[in-house]
């Protein structure tokens, strides 16, 4: 029901007016939601359950949250936060909340125009000085990014000593899979499971190219072992995220 009124709203109104009046449209849709069984760890809001979308995810009817924003805020606060962030393609909702944290110097930053962003950097070319931030989220983004070493060298030029970085993308066993002649959207969506997709990593190939650039890896595996419970922020059952260090 989300998903199908989503999509007519998009349809009946543009899409600024719907990003301008998300928040309000969110509390009238959301309101039957409200319980005590689950609670988004981002908006704070306790919840009856999460929206189960068509791709098996669960989403926060208040500020539209998926599990991988869950479990980043989640890993974002265990970690701890100062200083200065440089945030690629943030989530809405996550671009919201690192914006009401004190004292930050938070960079947010998409280069296609789809996300709600500060700045505009090709990441590739970074318009930063060296060693400007303490912090680097990187999630979801370089399956994007044809030239993905080169990006990898910028994230670590412009990284402090002592920094981390962030980063996720979709993973699959095995060695990576690349090929640059795949190039339509068709065929990319095929290959790679998404349109603008150019590779699908192994966390092993990921790990060893961020090496390769100069990080020291960290590699963080999440699932039913971990002793935690999933249920009530409504995280995924497995989830792999690498931290990167200078």
């Amino acid at each position: 029901m989300y998903e199908f009124l989503k999509n007519i709203g998009k349809k009946l109104v543009s899409k600024d007016w719907l990003l301008d009046n998300e928040e309000a449209i969110r509390k009238i849709f959301a309101f039957k939601y409200r319980g005590k069984q689950r609670q988004c760890n981002i908006c704070g809001t306790r919840l009856s359950k999460f929206i189960r979308l068509s791709t098996g995810d669960l989403l926060c009817p208040f500020c539209g949250s998926l599990p991988r924003n869950r479990r980043l805020w989640q890993l974002i606060n265990e970690i701890g936060v100062s200083g200065s962030v440089l945030d690629f393609s943030p989530s809405r909702c996550l671009h919201k909340a690192m914006n009401k944290m004190d004292g930050l110097d938070y960079v947010s930053t998409d280069f296609a125009g789809e996300f709600n962003a500060q700045k505009s950097y090709d990441i590739t070319a970074i318009a930063e000085p060296a060693e400007r931030f303490d912090l680097i989220i990187c999630y979801h983004v370089l399956e994007h990014v044809e030239n993905d070493t080169k990006a990898m060298s910028e994230l670590f030029r412009v990284l402090k000593k002592g920094g981390k970085a962030i980063v996720q993308t979709p993973f699959k066993d095995g060695d990576i899979f690349e090929d640059a002649t795949i190039d339509s959207p068709q065929e990319r969506f095929k290959k790679f499971g998404q349109e603008d997709h150019v590779r699908i990593y192994s966390v092993q190939g990921l790990k060893s190219r961020l090496e390769i650039e100069g990080f020291k890896i960290q590699v963080l595996i999440y699932g039913k072992n971990n002793n935690e419970s999933i249920l009530p922020l409504g995280l995924k059952e497995h989830e792999t995220i690498l931290i990167a260090s200078k």
